[in-house]
């Protein structure tokens, strides 16, 4: 009997030591844009079965901008916020909002870009006095970008917020937006057909082009209490990103992913996000970044150095490991 109690007694301390070995944590991600390759690593990473090989188990909401995923974040509905523009992670922050930055989502402005259908009248941002430009949503880059381009060009369009780049799309065809504003893969194809023309983008202003224009945030409660948890969730979007950028395999995923060709996928990869840009280490011009989100009101004055350090103290942590 003793024997046996014993044996029973070890197999039970297995069973919960496996269990210790093989559970996984769960986070849960707010990320702008579904579709988006900038913010793609965690979709196709966790159908590669890479997030499972660091132990992590992701919940997935796609938002229809940065706007809605950064409050996602401030209120504690997830854990994580993908895509979050500079700006309006800084304004948050000196609200006394409980973000931080965790990494790099994208440097540079070699993505987004603004249209008008092929029959409008308007060739370029100077043409665009009086008419209404779209932005996806309230504190996210592409809202920044519009009013850079206001005061970098003069003009007094009208920004309104349109959402995603699908419902811009519907909202600029059938005329209810002068101008609409999109990131790839979607758009490319209708450019490629001639069906729109492109008038603006974000790299038109020469401030955006080495910036970090947005982040990977989380909320404090996060960072404090699972930093081991976000460390893995940042290695394995690293090695997720090594990936997308090296195996043909990520590419054919993501294309089955949005329901696009591959050499149009390969397209949108190699022309619009190079690998540089996506360092989840990077961060640059945030003195610029600052400046900017001063002139523009989306900050009252630059962060002191104090601020900027608790900000960004966990900054690609998984990464640098």
């Amino acid at each position: 009997m003793k024997r046996a109690t014993r044996r029973w007694f070890l197999a039970f301390l297995f069973i919960l030591a496996s269990g210790a070995v093989f559970a996984e944590d769960t986070l849960k991600l707010a990320i702008g844009q579904r579709g988006n390759w900038e913010n793609a690593a965690p979709e196709l990473g966790q159908k590669a079965g890479i997030f499972k090989k660091h132990g992590l188990s992701l919940e997935l909401l796609y938002t229809q901008g940065a706007g809605e995923t950064l409050q996602a974040v401030i209120s504690g509905s997830v854990d994580v916020g993908i895509g979050v523009g500079t700006a309006g992670v800084l304004g948050a922050f000196a609200k006394g909002a409980p973000v931080r930055a965790i990494a790099n989502s994208m440097t540079g402005a070699d993505d987004l870009f603004w249209y008008v259908p092929a029959t409008s009248p308007i060739k370029n941002l100077k043409d665009a006095g009086g008419k209404t430009i779209a932005y996806s949503t309230t504190g996210s880059s592409t809202n920044l970008a519009v009013l850079a381009f206001i005061r970098q060009f003069g003009v007094d369009a009208k920004p309104v917020a349109t959402g995603s780049p699908s419902s811009t799309f519907t909202q600029t065809m059938s005329g209810q937006v002068d101008i609409g504003w999109s990131s790839p893969p979607f758009g490319v194809e209708a450019l490629q057909q001639g069906r729109i023309r492109i008038v603006a983008r974000e790299s038109d202003v020469p401030a955006f082009r080495n910036q970090t224009v947005r982040l990977m945030i989380t909320n404090t409660t996060t960072a404090e209490k699972r930093r081991d948890v976000l460390d893995r969730f940042v290695q394995a979007c690293r090695e997720t990103l090594e990936w997308m950028y090296s195996d043909p395999a990520a590419l054919k995923a993501y294309a089955e992913w949005v329901a696009i060709p591959e050499p149009l996928a390969k397209d949108v990869r190699d022309q619009f996000f190079p690998k540089e840009n996506l360092r989840l280490e990077r961060l640059s011009g945030l003195e610029e970044a600052m400046a900017d989100a001063v002139s523009l009101k989306f900050l009252p004055a630059p962060l002191t150095k104090q601020q900027q350090e608790e900000l960004f103290k966990y900054y690609a942590r998984g990464a640098r490991q």
